[in-house]
């Protein structure tokens, strides 16, 4: 006659290693995040409802030049005086050939600097 063991008793699971790995997740995403403020630019939406008239202004932005309806600019707000009736007109920007976000930034402010105050960025 063979007897069967006695059944031991279920071990419930340890928890600790599952709270370990959380908190090491914690301390990695405060470690990884940034904390502060990130600069707001200012742009109204495409979406707002504003109309398109006037003479054709698209500003291509590359990395180390500016073009103006594909004519080559070194002083973009001086090209944009006779295109524009009034510094409330839109301008259309668009980056080309890896032109970084900062570069169009820069574009954008000294755009703004010098009156104009519509602009749209396309891809």
């Amino acid at each position: 006659m063979q007897f069967a063991p006695p059944p031991r008793p279920r071990r419930k699971p340890s928890l600790t290693p599952m709270i370990d790995v959380v908190f090491l997740l914690l301390v990695f995403f405060m470690l990884a995040s940034r904390f502060g403020a990130d600069a707001i630019l200012p742009l109204p939406l495409a979406g707002s409802g504003g109309e398109y008239n006037g003479p054709p202004r698209l500003i291509d932005i590359y990395p180390d030049r500016v073009f103006l309806n594909r004519v080559a600019t070194a002083d973009l707000p001086q090209a944009l005086v006779p295109l524009v009736q009034s510094p409330s007109d839109m301008l259309v920007l668009r980056g080309k050939d890896g032109a970084t976000l900062q570069r169009i930034v820069t574009i954008t402010e000294s755009l703004r600097q010098a009156g104009f105050v519509s602009v749209v960025l396309v891809e």
